[in-house]
Formats: structure tokens, sequence, C-alpha cells
């Protein structure tokens, strides 16, 4: 007796949910809780297989261009003035400004990077709506890097048969050789990434410099670090992961398409019924596909094309580039799979013609909104001003009575100077002619307060308004201050203008 219960307790032990309170024999007896391997699949890796072909040459293409973009505009010279690195594009925390060849972005500003960033989503989503997931295939970060490593890979490796066996066979020094090849450039590659990425933040020509002699700020290290590290497990090791289980795009795109957006898509009405084929024999009764698994072979995420549109497909149609060769190569039209629309593999089945439908509701509705957005941010450009002024008025206590008779008004007048040469403005209270202004820490200069802002800077002035006599005015007089450049022949704002109030005290 005593066995038979030590018997059940070791069964039990070793499945605890079987075992748990409420549970049915039914679910006990489910294949979920047999063993742990059913709940989770082992990770297989994915040896995507060199094809060559138009949409291949493509993403060499897009390969080349953005990253050699992103390497070599760090460098590119753009004339700043004193104190700012000559840099086009620059992410200056120093000085709280970010440039983009002509364009000064100011931390006020910042509803230009808004713009900017709902911009890049909606012109994402139209894409997405007319070409599928071609921003996933050709010019998404993971994809080129992923595709350089790959490459890199084969490089010292071999293509994907030569590297499957490298993976079986055992250490020798040639494999030790291969291996080390491989991941010391994968972390050379990794680390001219995170050096290009930090040359954005600083002086780039001063910086690359003072990382190799060991004088850039610590900060610059640590990124550095970081984005080596990121991108040599990303693009080395994760890959397909990332785009699969990490990458929320994948997910979102399936409502941003419809049954007129282009995908990549394996046409059944061509292909169907599949299997083998020998040469010379017929093709009646039967598809064009011969099941040669090359589609699946080149996928950079080890998908079947043939399965349909799929959140694993990134869009890359160097399963395209595969199929053809093949149909070249049995004699076969090219196209099995290629770019087309859900509705037209329907119509084809059907016997309609397919046609292209690019002018559609939400994509009229995106392009309208681009167009929108781009226009304000545009109009918002052209007339920005290279001066500011903001006003702050005393409110505890909102006017003092002086001793003789008179009622006195205290502001702060905060002064942006956004060019890049130093400037002196004089002040006006326009509409309150009674208004005696002074302003601490300055003397008149021919009857007038001249006020001195430095080139790229913001400086307040503390200003006292005084009313010898407020007899017969009302309690709150509307007035504005105006700034004016005294640079006759600058080519920048020349006056600015800003509302407040006047308190008298009258009725209180």
């Amino acid at each position: 007796m005593s066995k038979n219960k030590t018997k059940d307790t070791k069964s039990n032990s070793k499945n605890p949910i079987e075992s748990a309170p409420g549970v049915t024999q039914s679910v006990r007896n489910t294949s979920v809780f047999s063993t742990k391997s059913d709940l989770y699949q082992k990770h297989e890796k994915v040896r995507p297989k060199r094809v060559k072909g138009t949409f291949r040459r493509l993403k060499w293409i897009a390969l080349y261009t953005l990253l050699g973009l992103y390497y070599l505009v760090p460098f590119i010279p753009w004339q700043r003035g004193p104190g700012v690195p000559n840099q086009a594009v620059l992410v200056d925390f120093e000085h709280s400004r970010l440039y983009f060849f002509f364009i000064e972005i100011w931390p006020q500003e910042v509803y230009y990077l808004t713009g900017l960033l709902i911009l890049a989503a909606i012109g994402l989503f139209l894409v997405t709506a007319l070409f599928g997931r071609v921003w996933c295939g050709y010019a998404c970060p993971q994809t080129v890097w992923t595709d350089l490593f790959v490459a890199v890979e084969r490089f010292f490796e071999g293509d994907r048969n030569a590297r499957i066996k490298l993976d079986k066979a055992p250490w020798t020094a040639n494999k030790i050789f291969k291996r080390l090849a491989k991941h010391t450039t994968w972390i050379l590659i990794a680390m001219a990434t995170g050096g290009a990425w930090i040359l954005y933040f600083h002086d780039a020509r001063v910086l690359i410099v003072d990382l190799f002699i060991g004088k850039a700020p610590i900060s610059a290290y640590m990124f550095l670090g970081i984005m080596t590290f990121t991108t040599y497990a990303l693009a080395g090791f994760m890959r397909e992961q990332v785009c699969i289980y990490m990458c929320p795009w994948p997910r979102i795109q399936a409502a941003m398409l419809d049954n007129e957006s282009l995908n990549v898509d394996y046409r059944k009405d061509r292909g169907e019924p599949r299997g083998p084929h020998k040469k010379g024999a017929t093709w009646e009764g039967r598809g064009d596909c011969i099941d040669c698994r090359q589609c699946i072979a080149v996928c950079p995420t080890g998908i079947d094309i043939r399965n349909g549109l799929q959140l694993e497909c990134i869009g890359c149609a160097l399963c395209i580039d595969a199929c053809d060769a093949v149909m070249e190569k049995i004699g076969r039209p090219k196209g099995l799979i290629a770019y087309d629309t859900d509705a037209n593999i329907e119509r084809r089945l059907k016997g309609e013609k397919p046609r292209f439908r690019f002018v559609r509701a939400r994509t009229v509705i995106y392009s309208l909104i681009l167009a929108g957005i781009g226009s304000l941010m545009l109009y918002g450009l052209m007339n920005r001003t290279t001066l500011e002024l903001n006003v702050q008025r005393d409110r505890s206590p909102n006017y003092v009575p002086l001793s003789d008779g008179g009622v006195r008004n205290g502001y702060t007048l905060k002064i942006l100077n956004k060019t890049d040469m130093d400037r002196y403005y004089t002040v006006e209270a326009i509409g309150l002619e009674r208004g005696d202004i002074d302003i601490v820490g300055l003397q008149k200069q021919d009857g007038k307060f001249r006020m001195f802002v430095a080139a790229g800077k913001p400086l307040d002035y503390r200003v006292y308004i005084k009313v010898d006599d407020v007899t017969g005015l009302e309690t709150r007089i509307p007035f504005t201050f105006r700034i004016t450049d005294t640079d006759t022949d600058t080519n920048t704002d020349k006056t600015k203008e800003t509302e407040t109030l006047f308190i008298t005290g009258n009725g209180n």
C-alpha cells in the first residue's frame, strides 16, 4: 500500500498542473500537460541561402546608400558661427539645440520634432498601405545590419550548406579560425555603428580623435559600448527573432493593409497543385510550383511564402528572385511569386483581369494628412523668428503704491537672441504714455536703455514701470512691450512685441 502511494506521489510531482484541484480528467489527458517540449518550441537557426536577382540588387543598393549616409553625415561641414561645431547634422546638448543643415531647432520648438515623428508615422502608414512591408525589407536598421552581418558570415563560412556543415563539424583549427574571424569582423562593424551614433551628439572631428586617445567624455564611451553590444547581439544572433517577437510593427501593420495592398504573394492560381516535376513530363493538370523549397531557403525569417501573408514576412522579396531563377531553369514564366494583391489573386481565380488600385480611401486620407502637416511645418519654418520676447508680470504684489503718489509695476523680460551675432536691444512701452521705464543694472544712453544679449543666448532683464499720476485711469491698462534691434544693417528680425498689463490699483 505504501509503495503504491509513493509511486503516485512521484507521478504527481512530475506534473503539478495535472494534480491541481479543479483540473478535470479530460484536461489532464490533453497533450498540453504531457511534456515540457510540447509547451515550448526550440528555436531553429535560420541560415538564408545566397540569391541573385533584381530585388537582391535593390537591397544591396539600399544597404550601401543607408550605411553610407549613416557613417558619413556627421562629417558633412556646415558653417555655424563662433562657439558651435561646424557640423551639418548635430544634436547639441551643450547648447540645447538641434542642427539639421540650415534648420536650427531650439528646446521651445520641440513641436517641430513632434511634427517630424508624425510625418514619419503617417508616411510609414501610407507606404505600408501601398506596398506592404517594404520598410522592413529594405530600410529597417535591423534588416540593414543583419544583411551586412550575414554577408560577413557567408564570406568566412560559405553559403547555406557550408554553414550548416560547419555548425555540425567538430572544433578544429579551421573552424576556430573562421568563427574568430567572423566574430571579430562583427564586433568591428558593431563598434563602427556605435561610434558613428555618438558622432551625431558631439563635434565629430574632435570626438573621433578623443575616442582613440582616451580624452572623450565618459558618456561617449558608455553609449559606444551600449550600441556596440546591441548591434552585435541583434544583428549577429537574434536576427529574425527581433522581427518576429520584439518589433511591434508586424502586429500594427495589419491595420494598415487591405486586399488592394501590394505584398509579396504566392500566386496559387498558377502554382497549385504543386509537386515535383520530371523533365519532359506534361504540365497539364498541375501547377508551376515544383516544390523545390528555394523560396524557404533564401528567406531571412525562414517562412514558406506559399502559406500566404504571414506576420514573419518582412517583404524583402528575395523569394521572388529565387523562384524566378527556378522558373527560368524549368522553362516556365516568371512571376509565380511576385508583388501582387489579394484582390488580384481572387480576380484571377474568377477569370477576371487583374488591376492595381493605388488611389483608395485610406491612401488618400494618409496623403492629405501628410500634405497638411508638412505644409504647416514648412510655413512655420519659413516664418521663424530670430528674436523672441517673453514678459512675466509680477503678481505678488500686483502693484506697489509709492510715497510720492505714483504706482509701480514689476516685469521680467526674457529675451532670446537666436542669431549667431551679439545684439543690443532698446525697449518701449507702447500704449502706456505716462509710464517711465527703469531697468535694473542699466543706465540710459542717449535717452534709451540698451540691453545686451549674446549670440544664441537667452537673457533676463528686470524692468520696472512707474506711473506718477494714475488719476482717472482704469484699473487694468493693456500695453505692449516692444524691443528693437539697434543694428540697422542686420537682416534678422528688427522688433518683437508682447502684450501685458499695468495695474493702477484704482477701484480696489
